[in-house]
């Protein structure tokens, strides 16, 4: 693992975790749930993450958001500083944008032309009206919801799943939004997904 930090278009230093595989098939970057609600780059599915998709040849990015809370927006600022570092690191392989909750909603609305797909972790949906757009904006996109999701159960997260073009829904069994005890499952949705498969569902 190596320390880096990033710099924003608007000024802000940031600290991320690099984690860089050898030959690569691409890379993660990692946006993680609400900084005001506690979430930043140690949550422990973002760990998961970071420490599990290494295993499957892909290389990650961990960051924290900005200090002060920008509402979800200047938050997508934050995300395309990260794209940029690991991009640079990558030699033209495919970078991917993993999003959980609050940083799912990031990483829906974060325009950025070297995101290959986008990975929405448990995205809070109804709550987030504000952040949430029209569908992704650009590549295709998996939405990963726990199937007892308190905020966005299955069936909400489908009614806007299926009015998008390029997307897939994987459920992920006797989980809740937390995902306590089934982040490994994440991880291994994750990593198919990076490396071309498509998954529906968790075993």
């Amino acid at each position: 693992m190596e320390w880096v930090q990033l710099t924003t278009s608007d000024g802000h230093v940031l600290d991320a975790d690099l984690s860089q595989v050898p030959d690569a098939r691409a890379g993660v970057v990692l946006c993680h749930p609400h900084p005001q609600y506690g979430g930043s780059r140690f949550d422990h599915v973002v760990s998961a993450l970071f420490d599990g998709l290494p295993d499957h040849a892909i290389s990650v990015l961990r960051f924290d958001f900005r200090r002060a809370y920008g509402g979800g927006i200047d938050e997508r600022i934050d995300a395309a500083a990260a794209i940029d570092v690991l991009a640079g690191r990558l030699d033209g392989r495919p970078v991917h944008l993993v999003g959980y909750s609050f940083g799912a909603m990031v990483a829906l609305g974060t325009a950025h032309a070297g995101v290959a797909s986008r990975v929405l972790i448990a995205p809070p949906f109804p709550m987030d009206p504000a952040l949430a757009s029209d569908g992704p904006l650009a590549g295709p996109t998996l939405v990963i919801v726990p199937e007892h999701d308190q905020f966005c159960p299955p069936e909400a997260a489908r009614a806007v799943v299926d009015t998008w073009g390029d997307a897939a829904l994987a459920t992920v069994s006797m989980a809740d939004h937390f995902l306590v005890g089934r982040a490994s499952v994440v991880v291994d949705l994750v990593g198919e997904w990076v490396t071309g498969r498509r998954p529906s569902s968790d075993p």
